[in-house]
């Protein structure tokens, strides 16, 4: 009788906890890998992860940048192109980096997802731990993250293929595995349906306003011009909103703060005005509503590239910032219900994102060990 196979190696899974999209990617590809192959995740706040397997298992880690009051400053010391945030003197950093290493040698880890951290990724390369990279929009061409990049065994894109950058080589895009939409949760319902959820009339003319949870949203200063232009209309806000003293918001401008139904307000919504952070932008691209979208502020531009990528695939109207006059809201308001192509918005969303994430992910351990495995067989 022949001995049973071994279980597969496991997964490490590095979650950053800066807004919501990277724990919400990482629920969904970790429940759609199979039920034999254990995860690590490593966490700085678990509570930000929605519901995982029972064959994941969640490591709290020290964070990487916030000051836990240990730290002994050197900034006087310059940090190196090929880094980041890697400052000296934070014990945090060295048990966050101890707790990896740690893993690494114990678990024998077929592979380490990282979301995101340059210095994670290169670390794990240090460790002879092959690393599949998270791979985000923005200006990423410096040192550090292209050191990421090459010694990454992958590249994990939660977004489209056709909302790549144009200076990413063919060499990049070919270990990239486009996965349009991962991390997206929700079922759209019919729009009646959600009006009358939200007590909102049939024939209403409605403007959503959407910030997700990784900066500190749009200000209401410009959204009270839009609602004072548009006074037939009603203008909803969900997510983080930035207070404006001088703004004179009509009555028409409700704001109704961090919900659990963003599905509803999508439905019901005749345009969306969002920023660009990955989890707002598929969340839109699902409800394929007319679109003006407004980046944030992010390392590396990341906002500002994702809204380009969004503008050249014909998906949503980009502008730099929220208009500053009546005039530029009519501008605007017309030229995204003019230019709606709900088709270009639904070409951007994959059927299955996380399904096949994770049968890449599964290929893509077996080609990397194929050599022990024969060995083992052997």
């Amino acid at each position: 009788m022949r001995d049973l196979a071994p279980p597969p190696q496991p997964f490490g899974y590095f979650v950053h906890h800066q807004g919501c999209g990277h724990a919400e990617r990482c629920a969904a590809l970790v429940n759609a890998l199979p039920a034999s192959r254990r995860v690590t995740v490593f966490c700085a706040r678990p509570d930000i992860l929605p519901q995982l397997p029972s064959n994941a298992q969640i490591v709290t880690l020290p964070s990487l940048f916030e000051r836990q009051g240990d730290e002994t400053d050197m900034d006087h010391l310059p940090t190196p192109a090929t880094l980041h945030c890697a400052p000296l003197g934070w014990p945090g950093i060295r048990r966050a980096m101890g707790i990896l290493a740690a893993w690494f040698a114990d678990a024998d880890p077929a592979l380490i997802i990282c979301d995101v951290s340059a210095e994670i990724a290169q670390f794990a390369r240090i460790c002879a731990v092959p690393h599949v990279k998270v791979l985000q929009h923005g200006d990423r061409s410096d040192p550090g993250h292209r050191a990421a990049y090459d010694g990454a065994v992958g590249l994990l894109a939660p977004f489209a293929e056709a909302l790549a950058q144009p200076e990413w080589d063919a060499a990049m895009r070919a270990k990239t595995h486009f996965a349009g939409g991962l991390g997206l949760n929700f079922a759209l319902p019919r729009r009646a349906e959600a009006r009358a959820r939200l007590g909102i009339a049939p024939d209403a003319q409605v403007a959503l306003v959407l910030s997700g949870g990784g900066g500190d949203g749009l200000a209401v200063a410009p959204l009270g011009i839009a609602a004072r232009t548009f006074p037939q209309w009603r203008w909803l806000t969900i997510g983080k909103i930035q207070d404006d003293w001088h703004a004179t918001a009509g009555g028409n401008l409700c704001h109704r703060g961090w919900v659990d139904n963003p599905q509803d307000y999508l439905a019901a919504a005749n345009l969306v005005v969002s920023s660009a952070g990955n989890t707002t932008c598929a969340q839109v691209l699902a409800a394929a509503r007319p679109w003006i979208v407004v980046p944030e502020w992010r390392y590396f531009d990341e906002q500002v590239e994702k809204a380009r990528a969004l503008s050249r695939a014909g998906a949503a109207l980009h502008l730099l910032a929220l208009p500053a006059s009546a005039h530029r809201w009519q501008e605007a308001v017309e030229a995204a219900l003019a230019g709606h192509d709900p088709s270009a918005q639904a070409r951007l969303l994959s059927p299955d994102p996380a399904k096949g994430a994770a049968c890449w992910l599964e290929a893509l351990a077996q080609r990397l060990w194929q050599a022990r495995s024969l060995k083992q067989e052997a």
